[in-house]
């Protein structure tokens, strides 16, 4: 198995991911009902997202943490959902690359998601 190397690997990769997510019973509604994202206006966003952590282009320009608190406002993002996103990350590199980014953008996921959940609770 391959490591990831470029933007079509990280599109393949969020692909995959966010067809999983959308049909996830815990978490698709907070995507599909709650933030209503149209994929194929969402996926160049979050692709420029990991592109700019994992190969370091700066393509991302948005404030991921002012995103996530109005997600929040509207529905309370718990321990349970994060964990459910990362096991699906996760399941999503593993079962498609290996390598040190595949090892760096599961512990970038993590730390993110920590971060993301200290913060969210720090603004209730």
């Amino acid at each position: 198995m391959r490591d990831i190397e470029n933007r079509e690997d990280i599109e393949n990769l969020m692909t995959q991911f966010y067809t999983k997510v959308l049909n996830d019973k815990t978490i698709g509604y907070i995507f599909t009902d709650i933030a209503q994202i149209d994929l194929t206006e969402h996926l160049p966003i979050i692709c420029d997202f990991w592109e700019t952590i994992i190969l370091h282009n700066q393509a991302y320009k948005k404030d991921v943490m002012a995103i996530h608190l109005d997600l929040n406002s509207k529905v309370t993002l718990t321990t349970d959902h994060f964990k459910q996103w990362l096991y699906l990350f996760n399941e999503t590199v593993e079962a498609n690359y290996s390598g040190s980014n595949a090892d760096l953008i599961k512990i970038r996921a993590q730390s993110i998601a920590t971060v993301m959940q200290v913060k969210l609770k720090q603004s209730m």
